[in-house]
C-alpha cells in the first residue's frame, strides 16, 4: 500500500515534470514566433500595429438645469426620477426661464 507522503513525492515530481514540459513548449512556440517574424520581416512594432485602436469618446456635456425649487435652491435637469421637492406639485411652477 502506498503511503500519503509516498503520493506527495509523486506529485512533487510530476509538477516539477509539467513545469519543465510548459517550459520546454514555450521557448518552442517562442523560436517558432521569432522564425516566422523574421522570415517575413515582421517586427514588434509591426504586431502592435494589428490591435483596432482604442474608441476614444467624447465627454459628455453637461445637462442644463430645467428646474429649480426657490426656496430650496434644489434644481433639477428634467432627467431621471423626479426629485421629492417636486412630488405633488406642478412641474411649470418650477421652470427654470
Amino acid at each position: 500500500m502506498t503511503t500519503y507522503q509516498e503520493y506527495q513525492a509523486k506529485i512533487a515530481e510530476l509538477q516539477n515534470l509539467a513545469e519543465t514540459a510548459r517550459r520546454d513548449e514555450l521557448n518552442s512556440a517562442k523560436e517558432k514566433i521569432a522564425a516566422i517574424m523574421r522570415e517575413h520581416g515582421l517586427t514588434l512594432a509591426d504586431l502592435a500595429g494589428t490591435a483596432k485602436p482604442a474608441k476614444v469618446s467624447k465627454p459628455r456635456a453637461p445637462v442644463p438645469m430645467k428646474y429649480r425649487d426657490t426656496a430650496t435652491g434644489q434644481s433639477w435637469t428634467g432627467r431621471g426620477r423626479a426629485p421629492k421637492w417636486l412630488e405633488g406639485k406642478n412641474k411649470e411652477d418650477f421652470l427654470i426661464k
